[in-house]
């Protein structure tokens, strides 16, 4: 019987217990904190380049006790949040024009495949000369890393809804808005939503890209400071926080999910 239950934890897709999966979980950052402590309270490498653990710590809860650190959390945040939701509140619409209609399709999609290769830092110079150095530089930086990957991710989700769920509609005689408003908008919600959880999480990874445009405030402005001085143990504070609130947003969307798609879970 063990035996039987060993092999089906190992079948593709096939469900394991709460219990195995936050032994999963825990045993991968307990592992990665062992490696981490035998690397710097050995000596294997020095601790200007790898901090023990004790340091980012022990950084980390000085930090919390400092108002200027969570003035920086709150600008960074807001700089976070303003870039998705302004690439959200146009990537969107036009993510389901693409999906829906082929001329749209024609005239969006091959600019944002080409667009959407180029890195956004090599957008800066350009974003300076156009909107200064001020917080609309950094918050432009983070829509330029959403915007065009979430544009096309949203046209897939869009051709993703079955066209025989489409002409159904059209048989039972809805026109052509009532069959966008009443049945495509809501069949793509829930992929829409694994799609905003996934660019959220790049606009974490802009953030520093974004605070590297004559920034004096922000997560990432903190860490570039930390590192002319090589505090490096600060440096790996900053990356903790900005991987947790990460993490936190991410899981906002997960529950978002599973709270407004609940037969989705049950599948």
């Amino acid at each position: 019987m063990q035996k039987k239950r060993r092999w089906k934890t190992l079948t593709i897709r096939s469900e394991i217990s709460t219990k195995w999966y936050v032994s999963g979980v825990l045993s991968m950052f307990i592992g990665g904190l062992i490696f981490w402590s035998i690397l710097s309270y050995g000596h294997y490498v020095q601790q200007t380049f790898l901090p023990t653990p004790g340091q980012v710590f022990q950084r980390l809860f000085t930090q919390l006790n400092e108002v200027t650190f969570w003035n920086n959390v709150g600008i960074s945040l807001f700089r976070i949040l303003m870039g998705f939701l302004l690439a959200s509140l146009l990537a969107i619409p036009l993510g389901i024009l693409a999906g829906a209609y082929k001329f749209a399709e024609a005239i969006l999609v091959p600019p944002t495949e080409f667009i959407r290769y180029m890195p956004a830092t090599a957008f800066i110079p350009l974003i300076m000369v156009w909107s200064g150095i001020g917080e609309t530089a950094k918050i432009i930086v983070i829509f330029i890393g959403c915007f065009f990957q979430l544009l096309l991710m949203v046209a897939d989700n869009t051709r993703a809804v079955s066209n025989d769920l489409l002409q159904v509609s059209y048989t039972l005689g809805a026109k052509q808005w009532q069959v966008i408003e009443k049945v495509l908008i809501p069949a793509l919600l829930p992929d829409l939503m694994n799609t905003l959880r996934l660019i959220i999480g790049w606009a974490w990874t802009y953030l520093v890209v974004a605070e590297l445009v004559a920034a004096s405030s922000g997560l990432g402005f903190s860490i570039m400071k930390a590192q002319r001085f090589l505090n490096t143990d600060q440096i790996f504070a900053g990356i903790i926080v900005i991987g947790l609130l990460g993490l936190l947003t991410d899981r906002i969307f997960a529950y978002c999910h599973r709270k407004f798609f609940p037969w989705l879970e049950r599948r």
